[in-house]
């Protein structure tokens, strides 16, 4: 049976790049079960080449060639100042804070195959659970929203499942012919929950009220967006999921770049959300089952009876990330959280404005989910890592041109954790261009390009990133709950 040192010496020879990091890294990944088959044939070479690069990237952003001061004579003070080199010190030292994430998403990559083969069948699609698949709506998009359902009705048809139900729930009615696999839900202008809920949350909460409710305990409920498009091998994940009926909560990825691209620069601005998912996400999902750093708000598969007994009634705190406050107190209720295979497909924001707008809201919500006293500390140990980094951000940006016209004496191991979590974030980005572009639809070089754009707009990115949370920060009386644009008139382009 083939050993732990083959496949690591494999590793190095096919890629002839002995480094130390690697040998770390693949040792970690297999050390668990070493002669398991099953273990090994999880090791796919797609899988060794994204591990390899993630430690190409981690390796290039060490710094080691003078990013730091080489010159151990050297006297910050002397040269800047006091009072300028304690603040680029504590600046540098800033950006340590979410290493906690560079890691868990470097483990989420390297602990499970990047490249799962397609999802199939465990089980009769005939049989099983009823599934509701629950999209809500203010009803400002009724076009869109009643031709989504109905491809996504075809893409259900086209897998063979057939006890399911997708229920649209709305503030104003958008007119939706009336089917067996289509219910419009309209919420009342006058319902108002016990707490006094708002938004989203309030309409997924009338969703639960008795009179209202039509599922039973046993059922299960699919929670997407407006835009969200199921694919086949997402269903066929889901269904897998239920039958497996280990856990009670599930997720699984979504990508943003097929079909028309609308935005070039915030689609591959949210090429990292894709590698975050196949990382953070992954990892915790499938390794501690539970959703230590939060997660998305649609592709949010539940048993019914769990939700009605979490609900979404969680008062103004958990009405801007209702999907975050929602998974923090299941988490808290005991219940367990598990990854779905496939991928569900979403568009990325239509404007730089909106992307800022989103990411406001996004900072927002979860900054108070963070202060809200009804989850206790230990559940939100990831979400204040989260919370803290964007907090930094505004401080810890400017490192990108002060750290090379600017350098410091810094501890090697500081070099190191810098690099590596500089490393972590380009692998991802990258490697979300990799599962979003398909370079047989793209051709080489265009696909090629794509893949390196997201290194030649950081900039541009990690800005607009930053303006949300500044703009978090500054409007945090205002609040509210900003519905992105959704749908464009004009030339759209195909990729």
């Amino acid at each position: 049976m083939m050993n732990q040192q083959y496949w690591i010496n494999q590793l190095i020879q096919n890629h002839g790049y002995d480094n130390q990091k690697i040998f770390y890294c693949v040792q970690f990944l297999i050390s668990d079960q070493p002669t398991n088959p099953k273990t090994m044939a999880m090791i796919t070479r797609r899988h060794l080449n994204d591990v390899t690069t993630a430690s190409h990237f981690v390796d290039l952003l060490c710094p080691k060639w003078g990013l730091s001061s080489p010159d151990n004579s050297f006297d910050p003070y002397e040269a800047y100042g006091k009072w300028p080199t304690i603040i680029m010190y504590i600046m540098r030292y800033m950006t340590l804070i979410p290493l906690p994430l560079s890691i868990c998403n470097f483990l989420g990559i390297v602990m499970f195959n990047t490249h799962p083969r397609k999802p199939k069948l465990k089980m009769s699609t005939l049989f099983g659970p009823f599934i509701c698949f629950r999209v809500v709506t203010r009803g400002t998009y009724p076009d869109l929203v009643k031709r989504n359902v109905g491809r996504n009705i075809e893409m259900c048809s086209l897998v063979g499942l057939d006890n399911y139900i997708f229920e649209v729930v709305t503030d104003k009615s958008i007119d939706m012919q009336k089917s067996t696999r289509a219910r419009e839900l309209v919420v009342p202008s006058t319902y108002t929950t016990a707490n006094g809920t708002l938004y989203k949350a309030r309409a997924l909460q009338y969703c639960l009220e008795d009179g209202v409710n039509m599922l039973s305990n046993n059922d299960w409920i699919v929670h997407l967006d407006e835009e969200t498009l199921l694919t086949e091998s997402s269903v066929i994940g889901i269904i897998n999921f239920i039958h497996e009926d280990k856990y009670q909560l599930g997720q699984g990825v979504i990508t943003y770049a097929n079909e028309e691209i609308i935005s070039w620069i915030t689609t591959i601005a949210d090429l990292v959300r894709v590698g975050i998912d196949f990382g953070i996400l992954r990892f915790s999902l499938n390794y501690l089952h539970k959703p230590l750093f939060s997660w998305k708000g649609s592709f949010v598969v539940v048993n019914a009876g769990v939700e009605r007994k979490v609900t979404f009634d969680f008062g103004i705190d958990g009405s801007i990330a209702e999907d975050c406050f929602f998974a923090l107190t299941a988490w808290k209720s005991g219940y367990q959280f598990g990854f779905i295979e496939g991928e569900m497909w979403e568009k990325s924001t239509f404007s730089p404005m909106d992307y800022i707008r989103q990411r406001k809201r996004w900072v927002q919500g979860i900054i108070m989910t963070l202060l809200c006293p009804s989850i206790p500390p230990k559940y939100k140990f990831g979400i204040s890592f989260m919370v803290l980094g964007w907090l930094s951000m505004p401080f810890t940006v400017p490192n990108i041109i002060l750290v090379p016209l600017c350098p410091l004496p810094m501890p090697q191991i500081v070099n190191f954790l810098c690099g590596f979590m500089g490393g972590v974030m380009l692998f991802l980005f990258v490697f979300g261009s990799t599962k979003s572009f398909n370079y047989r639809r793209l051709g080489v070089v265009r696909f090629l390009f794509l893949c390196i754009s997201p290194i030649l707009l950081l900039p541009v990115c990690i800005t607009m990133e930053t303006c949300g949370i500044v703009l978090a920060l500054l409007s945090r009386k205002s609040g509210g709950f900003h519905i992105v644009a959704k749908e464009v008139s004009g030339q759209v382009l195909d990729v």
